[in-house]
C-alpha cells in the first residue's frame, strides 16, 4: 500500500475490494479530522467563531463520517484489520499544512475547508472513472454525494459570514504580509 503523495496516485483504485474502498474512505476522513485539530490549535482560541472554531468544527464533521464509515464497515466484515490507514495517504481530504495562520479569520477557515472538500470531491469523482467493481462503485458513488453535500454546506457557511474587507483578511493575514 502506498506511503506518500506520490504512491497514493499509482494505488490502483481498481482493484480495490470494498472492504479496502472502506478502509481508504476511513483513513482520508481521519487524515482530514487530525489536519483539522491541528489547525484549531495553531489558530488559536481568540473568540466564539473564529478560524480556530471553524476548524473545530470542520474536524467534528469529518469525525462523525469517519466513525460512520468505520460502523458500516465492522458491520461487513467486522474486527478485521485494515489494510489501509492514513499513514498510506497523503491529502486526499486533508485541508493544505501551509493553511493556518495564527490571525486567520473565520472566512479564510472555512476558505481552506472549501478548498479541501473541493478536492476530496475531485478524488471520488476521479475514482469513479476508474473503479469497476458494482459495490466499490456505489460506495465511492455516496461518498462522492457526501462530499458534493459538504462543498454545499461550507459554502453556506461562507455566505452567512459578515462581507469582507476588514483589515484582518487584507492585511493582518495576508501571506506574506508584515500585518500593517
Amino acid at each position: 500500500m502506498p506511503h506518500r503523495e506520490e504512491d497514493m496516485a499509482a494505488m490502483d483504485v481498481r482493484t480495490l475490494s470494498l472492504k479496502d474502498a472502506l478502509d481508504l474512505a476511513i483513513s482520508i476522513e481521519e487524515e482530514a479530522r487530525v489536519r483539522y485539530d491541528e489547525f484549531s490549535k495553531i489558530t488559536g482560541g481568540r473568540y466564539a467563531g473564529d478560524a480556530s472554531d471553524m476548524f473545530r468544527q470542520m474536524a467534528g464533521y469529518e469525525a462523525r463520517h469517519g466513525e460512520d464509515l468505520a460502523a458500516r464497515r465492522r458491520q461487513l466484515f467486522g474486527e478485521s484489520p485494515r489494510r489501509i490507514t492514513p499513514d498510506d495517504l497523503d491529502d486526499v481530504e486533508a485541508p493544505d499544512r501551509g493553511a493556518p495562520r495564527t490571525f486567520m479569520s473565520a472566512r479564510q477557515a472555512l476558505e481552506v475547508a472549501l478548498a479541501a472538500e473541493e478536492k476530496a470531491h475531485d478524488f471520488y469523482a476521479d475514482a469513479l472513472r476508474e473503479v469497476k467493481d458494482a459495490e466499490v462503485r456505489k460506495l465511492f458513488q455516496e461518498l462522492l454525494e457526501e462530499e458534493s453535500n459538504h462543498v454545499k454546506l461550507v459554502r453556506g457557511r461562507l455566505e452567512q459570514l459578515p462581507g469582507g474587507p476588514d483589515v484582518e483578511e487584507d492585511e493582518a493575514d495576508a501571506p506574506g504580509s508584515d500585518g500593517g
